[in-house]
Formats: C-alpha cells, structure tokens, sequence
C-alpha cells in the first residue's frame, strides 16, 4: 500500500501536475491539502475518470482537504467533530484542515496544521490551541493503526530546514515543536521519514522565492506519522521532488510511504 500527502497549494491552479503524477504515481491515497476550493466546485471527475474515489472538506479561497483513493474508503470523517463530536471543538473546525479515512486496517489521517504567522501572534495561539486539540483527536483514535500525514508546518529539527533558525521563527519555534511533539510522538507515533533517511538536506517545500528550490533552500515540514504495528511494515518513505521542477508547481511536493499489507495467519 503506498499512501501519499502533498499541499498543492491550489488543486485547480495545480490539477494537470496532480493528475499526470498520479498516472505516473498511482498510489493507493493521496492526502491533499490547501485545496482552497469549495466541494461544489472541487474537480472530483478529474480524479474519478482515472479511477479513483474522492472525499472532500474544501472551503473558498483558503485551506481545503481531501482524500483521492483507488479503492473505496471506510469510516470517512470531517474535521476533528468526526471523532471527538462538535463539543470540545468549537471554532477549530470552521477552518477546513481535517479528514480522515480507512483502507484496509489503516486510517488516514490527512491535516493541514495552521501556519501561525508569526510567533506570539492571535494565529500563533490558534496554531498552539489547533494542536492540543489534535492530541486529543489522536489519543481518541489509539486503537487504531494510523497513518497521520499533511503539511505540518512545522519543522521538527534542525536537520529539517536549509540553514540554522532562530527560536524565535515561525514553524520552528520551540513552543510549536513541543507542541507537536505532545500532539504526535509523544503518543508512539513515529516520524517515518526519518526512521529511513538520517541525513540532512532533504525538504518538502521550498519558498517561490529567491531560488529558493534551485538554491536548495527548503524545509521539511510535510511529515508522514505511522503507529508502531505500521512502522513495524513499513518498506520505505520518499520525498518526490520532479513535480517541483515543472511549470507553475506548488511550493510542496509529494511524500510517500509505502505499507505492507498484513500477514493473513
């Protein structure tokens, strides 16, 4: 099974390089983020002409997930009130970042983390609340063998960014990183990418600007999260950087684990 997450930073702008990838690609899900389309108006025949099941939770303009399968999904749910009920959500679901689903024995948790703007700021502390609030999404669901994956904008560790920053810049400060670290790995689930590759100088985004992909100058902040049975069959995790390269690409790019499927006894 070979799952994928990738922000396309506008699936409309993006629709021919997300396409032509998954014919190229055709992995089992894509988890895409920053769709910024409505359902109505999402392109969903574009993907069910080539086979493929779509679940979508879109606003306008902003924000926007979605799930592209090739086999139907199970226990589809939107936003963190799929699983935890709209109570102890209140206004963190009116922004859409969250869908979830399940292939198989493995449920996909697609998110698109705010991005904080800056550190301090109103939408700082919206990032802080948004990702207490997905621990107690994750914890909710720890009977099952996830998947987490999207555009985390966060970089976990020096490692993850081009050169060193600051404690003080956005998607890296250590308030967010704790934050993230108590939301995910603190509940067993593991950085996938990194239990493969250990070096440094691999990235999933890289600014529009300054050459920032010709220059290299990226961070890692699209991360794939598996629980222990999956990481236990996982075979490999890859950062695909060609769709990068094209025309009027998105500034992410896909990253793909692929899964085992489970020994039948």
């Amino acid at each position: 099974m070979q799952i994928a997450t990738w922000n396309v930073n506008s699936i409309r702008t993006r629709l021919q390089i997300v396409t032509d990838w998954l014919q190229r690609q055709p992995v089992d899900v894509l988890c895409l983020q920053e769709t910024k389309v409505t359902d109505e108006q999402f392109p969903r025949s574009a993907f069910t002409d080539l086979g493929y099941e779509v679940y979508i939770s879109g606003q306008k303009s902003y924000n926007g997930v979605a799930l592209i399968s090739r086999q139907p999904l199970t226990n589809v749910a939107v936003g963190f009130a799929g699983i935890l009920g709209a109570e102890p959500v209140g206004d963190l679901d009116e922004q859409k970042r969250v869908i979830s689903g399940q292939l198989g024995d493995v449920s996909i948790v697609n998110l698109y983390v705010p991005n904080g703007s800056e550190v301090g700021s109103e939408k700082y502390q919206y990032k802080l609340r948004w990702l207490e609030l997905l621990r107690q999404y994750l914890v909710a669901q720890s009977d099952k063998s996830l998947c987490v994956c999207g555009d985390f904008n966060i970089a976990l560790e020096a490692i993850d960014i081009y050169t060193k920053k600051k404690d003080d810049h956005i998607m890296y400060s250590p308030v967010e990183r704790a934050a993230l670290k108590s939301a995910v790995l603190d509940l067993g689930l593991k950085d996938v990418f990194r239990h493969f590759v250990t070096e440094p100088g691999h990235y999933s985004w890289w600014d529009y600007r300054q050459g920032g992909y010709s220059r290299n100058r990226g961070w890692r902040i699209d991360h794939m999260y598996l629980s222990p049975e999956l990481i236990d069959r996982a075979t490999g995790c890859t950062i695909d950087k060609a769709p990068r390269e094209l025309e009027q690409p998105s500034d992410h790019t896909p990253v793909i684990v692929e899964i085992e499927q489970p020994v039948l006894t």
